[in-house]
């Protein structure tokens, strides 16, 4: 892969952390970029992606999407409903979806990105969210691509490392650039703690043991892990 010119989309979970120090190996990263959308998790996630921009000297960069949260529905929202919890590929997790998120996202960080004299975007979409999020399947990123490789003078290339990764491969990477996944924030309730039972919380947990890590997380409740759409149910 030939070394370029990077701009990293980084919310402070960690896929995006990873990304973001994956990226600072085998790329020039020009910036980190987060939104701030109105999610009811902005708020704690978004420091830790500064913290680790700032650890490894690449600038942070806070993008207001206000009218998200003012516009869309989504449980995701502050003005939308509760967290559901369960399994993170259940059904009811569709009620966190935030309409075209990672269309508008990716939108706004190409125009940046070419601002900035950048050739690429990295994004860590990954196999986890295929199920219930359709703005990050790679048939999606694939297309999003060619629209802003065609929309842009500098022909910015969309880098997906992880797309055919799941979330235990990508925590397994993060362990292996050193990655301090303490410092990363996934619950979409965005409490004091993780939750430990909404569906990211899941998902979470369930990437670190397949990781065979030890999860650093402070969790509020760590019950059994649900058991996912068409898993074997004696696997567990």
């Amino acid at each position: 892969m030939n070394r370029m010119k990077v701009v990293v989309l980084c919310s402070g979970g960690m896929d995006s952390v990873t990304a973001l120090h994956w990226a600072r190996a085998q790329h020039d990263v020009h910036a980190a970029l987060s939104f701030h959308y109105g999610a009811k998790h902005n708020d704690r996630e978004i420091p830790f992606a500064a913290e680790h921009a700032g650890k490894l000297g690449v600038p942070h960069l806070v993008i207001p999407l206000d009218f998200i949260g003012q516009l869309f529905t989504s449980d995701l929202l502050k003005t939308g409903g509760a967290i559901p919890e369960g399994h993170y590929a259940d059904e009811n997790m569709k009620r966190t979806v935030v309409p075209f998120r990672n269309g508008i996202m990716l939108a706004a960080a190409a125009g940046f990105a070419e601002s900035r004299g950048a050739e690429g975007l990295v994004i860590a979409a990954h196999t986890g969210d295929h199920t219930i999020y359709p703005d990050c399947r790679e048939e999606f990123m694939r297309t999003m691509g060619d629209a802003l490789r065609l929309g842009t003078y500098a022909g910015i290339q969309l880098l997906r490392p992880f797309i055919a990764m799941g979330k235990g491969q990508i925590a397994a990477e993060g362990a292996r650039l050193g990655v301090d996944f303490a410092r990363t924030w996934s619950c979409y309730r965005g409490g004091a703690v993780h939750c430990g039972k909404c569906g990211t919380c899941v998902e979470r947990r369930e990437a670190f043991q397949e990781a065979g890590l030890a999860d650093p997380t402070v969790y509020a409740s760590t019950p059994p892990l649900p058991i996912g759409p068409g898993e074997n149910k004696g696997a567990k």
